[in-house]
């Protein structure tokens, strides 16, 4: 159903793919009657025209992009704000819209998640914003009805970002580079490649959007293929979706790790903009007559089959029936999967979910960004309709995305439908994207249309000897499972009818609840904090060496967002720089924030003009192992701190406290043999944090081991190609020498680092 190319390919006409090679130019010439070169092709992507428009450099291959748009939800736009007024923020230069679907439900934390909220609201009078309250929206379906315009370019602080269906490309990253926007700066990015997916056919029925995308990311997740690029959909196939299934596939493409997405627009985008009352912001979008692509994903859309993503990654796939018709075999091997993503810290089974060779699931979920569209929604009423969900242990909560979608479902009769059959209807939210609400039962699993299911993403505590488990499914699937009361069943078996829904989207809940500044900043406006929100700690620029010790290392194949800073509870902390560090590493290495502050005190001794050997008694045997080599190190010009190995950590979540965590508990770098993700990859730059690469092999080092970097301020400086960093033995005073990268960096980033921060290097 899905075939990757082995290398190019050129697009003729927006029908045909002509793989690159020595007979290309000829057919290319023989259907166009032109001549091309790939470079000239290249060009003829839509991706390259979006990204040429929004280029402030004279270079399109060192771009420096300035957005249209940019938009936060309540765990990340308070910490966002607080860096840009620290770095001297007057007013915000273009829309910038605030949600709140994260911490919405004020449960946790006393006072913090609201005074959150009336931080924000404060801020959007303050500096001309937009403020979208709790319940109203979900960040991304807000976006999608009011901020995405064919041709734009969309900036959020959040991993899925993605409205490329509605032709707008976004970009999901940290919070800093939403600060550099916000500071009149740009966000600087080689010219990415550009991957066609190619779509034919149309889906049979029962399939939807959210089997599509995981058939896409099963095949190009584990292998890199679209890594760091632009996924741009064409092909006859996409004329046989909706607007809805079409943003139903875009959102997930996250998953794939590719930087951003940009769809072909025809009437049906072109209707969706006229039913939001947004008629001007359509475009007709197509690649050009010959188009060149680095890579190509051929999905045939009438071969996909209801999908499901097993515990604990959207990339571990199969086929509903091939599960059901491979239980035991399956079940077995994501056992063994778990013992890695767990560690082994508890107990965890699924074949006890076996009863009489039917799996039987615990909980359904239909939720966010990604499930909780109108037409998922609408089908799931209508496979349920006139069924109940059994009043044993099984439940079904529904979110949908919006107000607007809520009120749209009322009026059709679909909330109704859904509600007679036990289902619960609930406000927009994404906590169930994240571990806050709806946690099942120690031990249960939980199929979800939502966007990950990472370990700890339904909100158990592993930690606490906790764990249950999310599968990702489409919502038509998932309602097919409740009509069976928690009988695994794909939505193909469906005998039903699906009904026709027309939506109408109706602007009054907005207009009537949104605060709108237009633009208009009111400089008089006092902002409202809360005893919760704090400032940035005071951060020091580069030394000239480094002494850091080894305080986490991590052999997993690859290690989350989640995993570096938890999600759920831990949210209400996220305004509260010192207080949310405290959680660091803490459901993979409990160990880590205790050796990380260690070892920061004798960094904290030094930058207050005391000698660190009286802060900690290890500096003072690695000093003199340092100095029988390098004889002018001293404390004066060597700072402190820490550093974490991992194979591979950065994937998932765009939350920059994954890095600025480590900076505020004295970490200096991380170590890994790959980034999972250039967004944890500009986390860590942004927080003055070096991201060492080192081949992969035997370490030469190992936990709780100090290294040492000689003249690091002065190889950044002078952009050393080769870092030469050595394992200090205390007891024999012996060093020994390996070689670190740094990867390529732009000189702005250089000078971040130098200077320490994002901050540091807005107040010079």
């Amino acid at each position: 159903m899905i075939q990757l190319s082995k290398g190019g390919a050129y697009l003729v006409n927006g029908t045909e793919l002509i793989p690159e090679g020595p007979e290309a130019a000829a057919a290319i010439k023989a259907k166009t009657g032109q001549e091309t070169t790939r470079e000239a092709a290249m060009q003829g992507t839509m991706a390259y025209g979006i990204l040429k428009s929004h280029n402030t450099s004279d270079n399109m291959d060192k771009l420096k992009v300035r957005f249209d748009k940019l938009t936060s939800h309540d765990i990340t736009f308070v910490g966002i704000i607080q860096t840009a007024r620290a770095s001297g923020l007057q007013k915000f230069p273009m829309p910038y819209v605030l949600t709140n679907c994260h911490n919405s439900l004020c449960a946790v934390g006393g006072t913090i998640n609201e005074d959150d909220h009336m931080f924000g609201l404060t801020c959007a009078k303050k500096y001309g914003g937009v403020y979208v309250p709790p319940h109203q929206a979900v960040i991304h379906q807000f976006a999608r009805e009011m901020l995405a315009g064919c041709g734009k370019m969309i900036l959020g602080s959040d991993s899925h970002t993605r409205y490329g269906a509605l032709g707008t490309m976004a970009v999901g990253e940290g919070g800093p580079e939403l600060v550099k926007q916000l500071l009149n700066q740009t966000y600087d990015i080689n010219m990415p490649d550009v991957v066609a997916v190619y779509l034919k056919g149309s889906p049979v029925k029962g399939v939807g959007p959210q089997d599509v995308a995981l058939a896409i990311i099963g095949e190009v997740f584990g292998n890199g293929y679209v890594k760091n690029k632009v996924m741009e959909f064409v092909g006859p196939g996409v004329a046989s979706l909706s607007a809805d299934f079409r943003i139903g596939i875009d959102v997930m493409t996250t998953e794939t790790t590719c930087l951003s997405s940009i769809w072909k627009t025809d009437d049906k985008i072109r209707e969706f903009y006229e039913i939001h009352g947004r008629s001007e912001e359509y475009a007709e979008l197509n690649p050009a007559g010959i188009a060149y692509y680095d890579g190509v994903i051929e999905v045939d859309l009438d071969k996909i089959r209801p999908m499901i993503a097993m515990p604990f990654h959207p990339s571990n796939t199969y086929t509903i029936e091939e599960l059901n018709a491979n239980l035991m075999d399956i079940l077995d091997e994501t056992e063994k999967r778990a013992l890695v993503s767990l560690d082994g810290a508890v107990e965890y089974s699924l074949k006890n979910k076996v009863r009489n060779g039917k799996f039987m699931v615990d909980q359904g979920i239909i939720a966010g960004c990604a499930g909780g569209g109108f037409e998922n929604i609408c089908a799931a009423a209508d496979i349920l309709k006139g069924r109940f969900i059994g009043s044993d242990g099984f439940t079904l909560s529904v979110y949908p995305a919006s107000m607007p979608v809520y009120m749209e479902l009322v009026r059709n009769g679909c909330c109704a439908a859904l509600m007679e059959t036990g289902a619960v209807m609930k406000t927009a939210f994404c906590g169930p994207c994240f571990g806050a609400g709806d946690t099942p039962a120690n031990n249960a699993f939980s199929i979800r249309h939502s966007t990950r299911n990472f370990p700890n993403r339904e909100g158990s505590k592993l930690q606490n000897g906790q764990i249950s488990s999310v599968a990702l499914m489409d919502a038509r699937s998932i309602a097919a499972t409740a009509a069976n009361q928690g009988v695994l069943t794909p939505a193909t078996d469906f005998d039903g009818e699906f009904g026709r829904y027309q939506y109408h989207f109706d602007s009054k809940i907005y207009a009537n609840r949104v605060f709108d500044s237009k633009g208009v900043a009111d400089p008089e406006v006092e902002i409202q904090f809360g005893p919760n929100i704090k400032d940035w700690p005071m951060m020091g620029a580069l030394p000239e060496n480094l002494v850091l010790r080894v305080v986490s290392e991590i052999h997993d194949p690859v290690t989350t967002t989640d995993e570096l800073i938890p999600s759920g509870e831990t949210s209400s902390y996220r305004s509260n720089p010192l207080g949310l560090a405290e959680f660091a590493l803490s459901r993979k290495d409990p160990e880590y924030v205790g050796r990380a502050k260690d070892i920061q005190k004798a960094e904290k001794a030094r930058m207050a003009g005391e000698h660190p050997c009286q802060a900690h008694p290890d500096v003072k045997p690695v000093m003199q192992a340092v100095k029988q080599t390098f004889p002018d190190v001293n404390h004066e010009n060597t700072g402190f701190g820490s550093t974490i190995f991992a194979v591979k950590p950065g994937d998932g979540s765009a939350r920059e406290q994954a890095a600025s965590c480590q900076k505020v508990l004295g970490g200096w770098a991380n170590i890994a043999n790959e980034y999972a993700t250039k967004r944890y990859r500009s986390n860590l730059i942004n927080w003055g944090m070096l991201p060492f690469l080192i081949e992969e092999g035997e370490l030469p080092f190992k936990n709780l081991d100090y290294l040492f970097f000689p003249g690091i301020r002065k190889a950044v400086e002078e952009k050393a190609e080769v870092i030469k960093a050595y394992v200090v033995d205390r007891e024999s005073g012996v060093l020994k020498e390996f070689d670190l990268r740094l990867g390529e960096l732009t000189d702005e980033e250089r000078r971040i680092i130098l200077e320490g921060c994002l901050i540091n290097y807005n107040r010079v």
